[in-house]
């Protein structure tokens, strides 16, 4: 083995890509951002058509050479490969090289890792970090292989390097575990509150870069940090949303999504994702003028599914129409239901048609009722309670006098089953449609 640098963010970028990849222009200009936002140099750029992945390199070994030539003739710190390696190729790779490799998902993560603020988000990056790290740890030390284990006849060889540091990762990713946990469960009590609070929930997601923190900051006059960057925030922000027909609703910005997002990463990153999972609505936000944006708000879609928030009702909210030489306008379906807004959150254009949508959406699927509940329906009356649908309320011998505003989505599976209260709940619904 050799010694890593401990600094160095020069880098020779390896492109690998297959015969008739359509998208290799693209992913080769993505990757390129990716290296810009990790913030290193660089150096050179290497395109590598891979057929049938080298077990050992990934890439195949003319190639492999051909990189090791250009990172000594360029001088540079470490190796960036757009693609998932595994630990056996990345060792392998940084053996033959002499330099640091670094995959996608380990540039993601290191990313991740410069931008995240919150306690939260700073312990889920370096989880996923140690996640990553507990496949790629190599007996990099022999110094301690001599030490001799057991204070009776000298049994053989103690711990090794590689073994204490694979304890001591263990350890930090327990007490890791343990803290998040803690983290997670006083959000979880916080998020809890703003669903008795009865506000509507609204999440922005999309594709990175597509403008979510800019039109964020342009509906709720916030000051999340918006810059030209992969991954510009990372951290779950909060604002109420004012100036809609409905009511106030709550708005939480969400990280950006990206092709082949790490799954450590994914799972780590709860508490952001969270809010989209839990939401009442998703602004879907795309960038109008990407010609590849039908693709990503593909990716984007596949994203949602894999953290459960696939059935999550959405509004396309098509931005940058000042790019794209495009109108504010709002598309509806065959019912009259808004489906897509094209605007502009730089300028300001169409923000107004946006919060016309959003008051017709959440105003059609709430609740906003009474509701006669009998003494016997304490259980209904326990999970319209626990739900938070419950906005006001009077008892007497007849049982509960309610008033419901809740997401028609809250309401409907509350019955348990139970046919009264199955018809109660059925009841309420139809009254407020």
């Amino acid at each position: 083995m050799f010694d890593r640098q401990k600094k160095g963010d020069r880098a020779v970028l390896v492109l690998p890509h297959s015969r008739g990849e359509g998208d290799a222009a693209r992913r080769a200009e993505e990757f390129a951002e990716l290296v810009k936002s990790a913030g290193a140099e660089v150096l050179g750029v290497i395109s590598a058509r891979v057929e049938d992945p080298n077990p050992r390199y990934y890439i195949g070994t003319g190639k492999a050479d051909e990189v090791a030539e250009a990172a000594r003739a360029l001088e540079a710190d470490l190796v960036l490969v757009d693609h998932v390696l595994t630990p056996v190729q990345e060792r392998n790779l940084e053996k033959h090289l002499g330099i640091r490799v670094v995959d996608r998902a380990g540039l993601i993560l290191d990313i991740f890792a410069q931008r995240a603020r919150s306690h939260e988000g700073k312990l889920e990056v370096e989880l996923a970090q140690l996640k990553h790290l507990a496949t790629r740890l190599v007996r990099g030390w022999t110094h301690l292989d001599t030490q001799r284990g057991g204070a009776i006849g000298n049994r053989g060889p103690g711990e090794t390097q590689l073994e204490t540091d694979r304890r001591l990762l263990g350890e930090r990713v327990k007490m890791l575990t343990r803290r998040l946990e803690k983290v997670q469960t006083q959000r979880g009590q916080q998020r809890r509150a703003r669903l008795r609070n009865t506000v509507p929930r609204v999440a922005l997601v999309g594709y990175t870069n597509a403008g979510k923190s800019t039109l964020f900051n342009a509906l709720t006059t916030g000051d999340v940090y918006a810059a030209n960057l992969l991954f510009a925030t990372l951290d779950p922000t909060v604002r109420k949303l004012e100036g809609l027909s409905c009511g106030p609703a709550v708005l939480a910005d969400t990280v950006g999504f990206i092709r082949e997002l790490p799954h450590d990463l994914v799972a780590a990153f709860r508490a952001t994702l969270a809010e989209a999972r839990d939401a009442d609505l998703l602004l879907h936000v795309s960038d109008a003028a990407d010609e590849e944006r039908d693709r990503l708000h593909h990716v984007v879609d596949k994203v949602l599914e894999e953290i459960d928030a696939g059935d999550v009702p959405q509004l396309q909210v098509m931005n940058k129409i000042d790019l794209a030489g495009a109108e504010p306008r709002i598309e509806r379906d065959g019912t009259g239901k808004p489906v897509r807004v094209w605007l502009s959150a730089a300028t300001g254009a169409g923000l107004d048609l946006l919060r016309q949508a959003l008051g017709e959406l959440l105003g059609g699927e709430r609740v906003q009722s009474a509701l006669q509940l009998p003494l016997s329906a304490g259980r209904l009356h326990a999970r319209l309670k626990a739900a938070g649908a419950i906005s006001g309320e009077t008892v007497d011998e007849h049982g509960w006098q309610l008033h419901i505003d809740a997401p028609r989505s809250v309401i409907a599976p509350l019955s348990g089953g139970d046919p009264t209260e199955t018809r109660l709940l059925r009841q309420l619904l139809a009254v407020a449609e």
